[in-house]
């Protein structure tokens, strides 16, 4: 296990803490019961739906190996390497260029891309995509960014319900009404703050994580690097408008590159890693693929 995974392990421990703490100071034992209850049902209930509502919000359409041959025998010679079942490939009727995956599990994981991403990209540089992108099923991420959202959500909205407990809470002389309501309005403001923050910190450590698992899938994480500097800088000539248009923000998690763009505050809040960052990541595992290559031949080389 690498730090993004025991990274990802902690912060969404943090995240379930966060929400059982939440719930016990809204409601005592009986509330942080309610409030586990509440994140088990609605963590199932995205977690099984989840592919199908985002193939039809994007009005994927799935391809049949005769309709893209050279595009399905690249993601099953990648499913191969990586050791999952083959997705299905699916296209996305989308200016923006770009590709994610979904699916609850490797059995019903499913590939998409938009007809843009095929058109800037080289063969070498589609191939790191789907690979990063066949990563994620492989990871699971489909799986750990549906509970950290769902956590997240369900703390976002016990702190709406718990505005409702200043208007018709108990009184305070009631035994440890004042600390009880201090620790209570403090969560109120800072518990979603402190969600939404780690669950994008979740999503980088594991965008990270499928950089990482694609470069060595495919064998090539330098094409990668280079397709994630081309799509970067191609997001920036897109028309904000058009990307709001296309791009859902409750699903720009999914995607290899974040298509929505902001200032300083909002990358605080930013489902990817800086592209920079990734591609230095992806050119270090680069060379050390290299130097692991060369001293492969070097022993053979050696009688």
């Amino acid at each position: 296990m690498n730090w993004n995974s025991v990274k990802t392990a902690l912060l969404l421990g943090f995240l379930t803490g966060l929400l059982l703490l939440f719930g016990k100071l809204l409601g005592g034992n009986a509330g942080m019961v309610i409030a586990l209850f509440m994140a088990a049902i609605m963590n199932f209930g995205s977690w099984y739906f989840s592919d199908k509502i985002v193939l039809s919000m994007y009005g994927v359409k799935l391809l049949s190996e005769e309709e893209a041959p050279w595009l399905h025998e690249m993601v099953e010679r990648l499913a191969k390497n990586a050791g999952i079942p083959k997705p299905k490939v699916g296209i996305a009727p989308m200016d923006v260029p770009n590709a994610f995956a979904t699916g609850r599990n490797p059995e019903h994981g499913v590939v998409v891309v938009t007809p843009t991403i095929v058109e800037i990209l080289d063969r070498d540089e589609l191939e790191g995509v789907l690979a990063h992108e066949i990563s994620h099923i492989k990871n699971r991420d489909t799986l750990i960014q549906a509970v950290a959202a769902t956590l997240a959500g369900a703390i976002t909205t016990l702190a709406n319900m718990a505005q409702w407990f200043f208007i018709f809470g108990r009184r305070d002389d009631e035994e440890g009404g004042w600390a009880e309501t201090i620790g209570l309005l403090a969560m109120v403001i800072v518990a979603p703050i402190a969600a939404a923050l780690i669950q994008m910190a979740i999503s980088r450590a594991r965008e990270y994580k499928a950089d990482e698992t694609g470069g060595i899938i495919s064998g090539k994480p330098e094409a990668l690097a280079s397709a994630l500097k081309k799509l970067e800088e191609y997001s920036r000539r897109i028309p904000e408008e058009l990307v709001r248009q296309e791009v859902n923000p409750a699903t720009s998690h999914l995607f290899i590159v974040n298509p929505l763009k902001g200032d300083f505050i909002a990358s605080l809040f930013s489902t990817h890693p800086p592209t920079e960052k990734r591609v230095a990541r992806l050119l270090e595992l680069a060379r050390k693929l290299f130097g692991r290559i060369r001293e492969t031949f070097w022993k053979w080389g050696t009688p």
